[in-house]
């Protein structure tokens, strides 16, 4: 069994994610917990002109995270609507 990653939401992301109605919110938690299980589910994809920088779609909504192999956190960086995940 590996050891799980620990994952560290900054505080960009949680502000948008505060601010989300409570149905996608949920969603989102959950699927953060999984991270820490597996930070490169299946359906997530790296982001190009990134090094370490995944996204993971959710509805319509994006999460952008960074990974550190070894030292084992997921960062999370972004979490915006998929319109704006993207903009600087």
């Amino acid at each position: 069994m590996t050891r799980a990653y620990a994952v560290i939401v900054l505080p960009r992301a949680r502000k948008s994610i505060e601010r989300l109605d409570r149905t996608m919110r949920v969603r989102i938690q959950a699927a953060l917990e999984l991270l820490s299980e597996n930070p490169r589910p299946p359906r997530s994809l790296p982001l190009v002109g990134e090094t370490d920088v995944y996204r993971v779609r959710i509805g319509d909504y994006r999460v952008l995270y960074w990974v550190g192999d070894t030292i084992r956190i997921v960062e999370i960086r972004k979490v915006a609507h998929r319109r704006e995940a993207y903009r600087s």
